[in-house]
């Protein structure tokens, strides 16, 4: 049923996005005289399909294919069969540069619109997130040299304000990414407001695969309390062993447990072996014989995990959690920020792996984005939209790349032929395509790599 759930959501959230990105090339040519053919989501064999008459006379074939990673829009074009004298001027390829470039552009503009309508619901709607309070630090690491304490509270990182945990990371990755001083403006426990410089010197936050807090040394401030589940993930070992949600860890392995963390690190040192837990279930001792899952973290350790989360009483939730969320115009200026920023951040990570400063294992492929689709849908609305966000700017900036086979491609052929006064050639057209094509099939291996090695481990 979990795969199942992570399909239906992945091809909801592809098929709004793909969507959006292809209504952008049909509505942009419409606009400016064009004749368009067919509107396709997916490719290959057509699901359904029917056909509409425009105002102008036009019959246009709307349809929905069986592979639903892409779509197209055809336009009436003498380079794709012939064309009548009378219908000659509607044609693409006829078009001024100006409108080709319009046409083209208007797929990435649409998913950047839609990522800035979608942000605008999220802060509208408001979230609860975790409250951004620092934890212990790992000894000798960058954030314990930068002076931080526990439940030091960040309040910005350079000049971006900060309301939560995952902000806080982003932020640290944005302004981190080339490495240098971050000014980090914190609320330590007394309540004083400190800045703490973090010196990040020449390091490369996406060296390496994995979290980027572990390597700059921050952990999250979690209390401490009696070690309850509060819950299991489906099919994972704490569920297939037969914990369930409100037991008590009393012993592991002989060990009294009386905190979570501890229970954690010992779960983390035995991937793939047999821990007979003792739990306390209705007033009565239960052993279970629980085997926990094994995953590469870093340069070939693994850890174990069994998939159980932390019960928490609802008084301990209000410290640790906010409610972020903001008046209709006040969100429609962030989404516009809030996009920019993303779009800006993905370009620059994009480069650091062209010029091996990020490392490759960070490219995600269909499979992970499936299951983030998944596990958002499950979270929430507001968790579900703001992924769809993220991967809607994702494709706006991916598709202005000047690789041949993508609209960033088209758009390069245009300034040549802006600069030279003439198309470019068919024939440099079609080497340029072969060359998209092989790029594209390279990335796309190693993000489905990525994907399958995320799924062994």
């Amino acid at each position: 049923m979990s795969v199942l759930h992570n399909i239906f959501f992945f091809i909801i959230a592809i098929g709004v996005l793909v969507t959006f990105h292809e209504f952008g090339h049909y509505w942009v040519a419409r606009k400016v005289g064009v004749k368009v053919l067919r509107f396709s989501i997916g490719f290959g064999k057509p699901l359904f399909s029917w056909r509409k008459k425009t105002p102008e006379g036009d019959e246009i074939d709307f349809v929905i294919a069986a592979i639903p990673l892409g779509g197209y829009v055809k336009m009436l074009d003498e380079r794709e069969g012939n064309v009548p004298e009378e219908e000659k001027a509607r044609a693409f390829n006829n078009q001024s540069v100006s409108k080709r470039i319009a046409i083209v552009f208007a797929g990435p503009a649409f998913n950047f619109i839609l990522a800035i309508f979608l942000y605008w619901i999220v802060f509208m709607l408001g979230s609860t997130v975790d409250r951004p309070l620092v934890g212990e630090v790992d000894e000798q690491s960058v954030a314990a040299q930068a002076g931080f304490q526990v439940k030091d509270e960040v309040l910005k990182v350079g000049d971006t304000p900060i309301k939560s945990w995952n902000g806080f990371r982003l932020a640290i990755l944005d302004q981190g990414l080339n490495g240098g001083n971050i000014q980090v403006l914190v609320r330590d426990a007394d309540g004083l407001e400190k800045t703490r410089e973090l010196a990040l010197g020449d390091m490369h936050l996406l060296a390496d695969e994995g979290d980027i807090f572990r390597r700059v040394g921050f952990n999250q401030w979690w209390p401490e309390f009696k070690p309850e589940i509060g819950g299991v993930i489906e099919q994972s070992a704490a569920e297939i062993a037969g914990i369930r949600k409100g037991d008590v860890i009393l012993r592991v392995d002989g060990v009294d447990i009386d905190q979570w963390m501890p229970l954690v690190d010992m779960i983390r040192s035995k991937p793939n072996q047999a821990m007979e837990f003792v739990v306390l279930r209705d007033g009565v001792e239960k052993a279970i014989t629980v085997i926990p899952k094994s995953r590469e973290v870093k340069d070939g350790e693994r850890q174990g995990y069994i998939g159980a989360y932390q019960h928490i009483p609802e008084e301990i939730r209000q410290q640790l959690v906010t409610r972020v969320e903001y008046s209709p115009l006040q969100a429609a200026s962030k989404a516009v920020v809030k996009t920019w920023d993303m779009s800006s951040l993905t370009l620059r990570v994009l480069w650091k792996m062209v010029t091996g400063e990020a490392n490759l294992a960070n490219i995600s492929g269909p499979i992970t984005i499936a299951t983030y689709a998944g596990v958002t849908a499950s979270i929430g609305l507001v968790s579900f939209l703001s992924f769809l966000a993220v991967i809607s700017v994702s494709l706006g900036v991916l598709n202005l790349l000047p690789i041949p086979m993508l609209d960033g491609g088209h758009l390069f052929y245009y300034l040549i032929e802006i600069l030279k006064g003439s198309p470019v050639s068919e024939t440099f057209e079609l080497h340029g395509q072969k060359v998209g094509m092989a790029i594209l099939a390279l990335l796309m291996s190693v993000a489905i790599f990525n994907d399958i090695q995320r799924l062994v481990q």
